[in-house]
């Protein structure tokens, strides 16, 4: 059960991170303003694929509200992790995590905890 629900957090901050990225507060140039209610940029999504989205998006800004409420330097850390997740290496660190590797693991444990219990309560997991 807990490697599960490390693997379904993984997967989640790893979505979180690429949603996260793609965000723009700038409106698309050209977007028509007669359109920029509509729930599908292409016409021939089907009903259901309009939901699936709707609801991904609602779960992401579920992640993303709940990762900005923590502290400092889980809230770095579980940044850092879902980059590394989303690129699919360890390779990222943050100047606002300790150095010494123990300690990263340490704060990067609490950190995953913190975020579960917080998903858990919010629905989202």
């Amino acid at each position: 059960m807990r490697n599960d629900q490390n693997e379904i957090l993984d997967s989640l901050l790893s979505e979180w991170h690429s949603w996260a990225r793609s965000y723009s507060p700038v409106p698309t140039c050209g977007a028509d303003p007669m359109f920029r209610n509509a729930k599908s940029a292409k016409g021939w999504d089907t009903t259901d694929q309009v939901m699936e989205d709707e609801i991904r998006d609602k779960t992401m800004k579920a992640i993303d509200f709940q990762v900005s409420e923590m502290k400092d330097p889980h809230r770095s850390a579980i940044h850092i992790h879902a980059r590394n997740c989303c690129t699919g290496h360890n390779v990222w660190l943050s100047p606002r995590l300790p150095k010494d590797p123990m300690e990263r693991t340490v704060i990067l444990m609490e950190a995953k905890n913190q975020i579960t219990r917080r998903l858990l309560n919010a629905g989202v997991m």
